[in-house]
């Protein structure tokens, strides 16, 4: 039996490819509302920090992934001493902490925005004045989709970000230059535990109130640009001689650099399209490396788009007229995660758009968006 901590739409989407390659899967998530757990094998509903429910799945199990990274180093490296966890503890531990990350990063002439640490609200001003306007400061941890993140046009901005800063609950914090670049790129790259890889195609992302909007793949930019793309983003992985999958967010410069934004040690939101365009998908890789096993290729079978489905955007194409019209869609394949409630801002499924000719899916995404409103 294999485990994955947390139950969330990743977490459903392995333990489907994990079943459908034959082995059963344990869930353990915090959350007894999580999709996931409704089809484990073996669901474990309680805190992270239970030492219970810590024997119940690790003594089930033979090795474990995770789904998203704010999961505690504390439980991985407690795995650890019986099992196999991939990516390791260790990885974990750098990659969800920006500061951190950042430092690793740098360390290994990874490309990243100008960056500093920012231990206590007070410091933010000696951090701007060192990096310059604009820029961005971010919480080290528990960021994601946007959340925790704050924008100095200048200035006259110190005052209120310092004011929210101290109202936080989560520090430290970092700053980083504000690039204003032109695509944000995504690749996903995985890891065997023997130093196999693989690296998907160049994806394109369009966010939208700092949450994932679209993916199109291959990426809208000149093929050698894609292929340094990947190789940086390979070369991140191996630096952290990570085993599993990871995706390496990136941004592209006006000029043609490549910057690295955050990297993410699991399968990622824009790596969707994999489930329906590619040959193997990012969570049978998942499987693959958790398991040993050689890793597929990552061929893609065609153009795709993929449009996140967002708050209550999941109850307009899956009812009544929306559903019937996204069935007769030609290329359409929605996927709904069984999320229990739906609120704004929170991913509640996708709709990848595939089809001949790049051009197509992109009309289709587009068009589908304008319907949404």
């Amino acid at each position: 039996m294999l485990g994955v901590l947390g139950g969330g739409q990743l977490g459903a989407m392995f333990a489907v490819a994990a079943r459908r390659l034959g082995y059963r899967v344990s869930v353990w998530d915090q959350d007894a509302d999580a999709p996931a757990l409704k089809i484990a094998d073996l669901p474990v509903s309680a805190p992270f920090t239970d030492p219970t429910a810590l024997d119940r799945f690790a003594g089930s199990i033979s090795a474990v992934t995770y789904e998203w990274e704010n999961i505690p180093v504390a439980l991985g490296e407690a795995l650890e001493q019986r099992l196999a966890v991939r990516p390791a503890s260790r990885i974990l531990r750098i990659l969800q902490n920006r500061v951190e990350q950042k430092q690793f990063l740098a360390s290994h002439n990874i490309p990243v925005a100008p960056f500093r640490p920012i231990a206590a609200p007070g410091d933010v001003s000696v951090a701007a004045a060192s990096i310059g306007f604009p820029c961005l400061c971010k919480t080290a941890t528990h960021g994601y989709d946007g959340k925790g993140q704050w924008q100095l046009a200048g200035p006259q901005d110190l005052p209120s970000v310092t004011e929210q800063l101290n109202q936080q609950t989560h520090s430290p914090w970092v700053l980083e230059q504000f690039l204003a670049f032109d695509k944000e790129l995504s690749v996903l790259v995985v890891r065997g535990a023997d130093g196999d890889k693989r690296v998907y195609p160049t994806v394109e992302n369009v966010h939208e109130a700092g949450i994932l909007r679209t993916s199109r793949v291959p990426a809208e930019v000149d093929p050698r640009l894609a292929q340094r793309a990947g190789a940086l983003a390979a070369s991140v992985v191996e630096a952290l001689e990570g085993v599993g999958v990871f995706c390496v967010e990136l941004f592209l410069m006006p000029d043609g650099r490549l910057f690295v934004n955050e990297v993410a040690p699991r399968p990622h939101n824009s790596g969707h399209y994999t489930l329906d365009a590619c040959t193997v998908s990012q969570f049978e890789q998942q499987v693959r490396a958790v398991c040993g096993l050689p890793l597929g290729e990552v061929r893609l079978l065609c153009p795709a788009v993929m449009v996140n489905l967002i708050g209550e955007d999941c109850i307009k194409v899956s009812a009544g007229d929306g559903l019937a019209n996204l069935f007769r869609w030609p290329g359409a394949k929605l996927h709904l995660y069984g999320k229990k409630s739906v609120r704004p801002g929170r991913k509640m499924g996708h709709v990848t758009f595939l089809a001949e000719k790049p051009h197509e899916a992109w009309a289709s995404a587009n068009k589908l968006k304008r319907m949404l409103g």
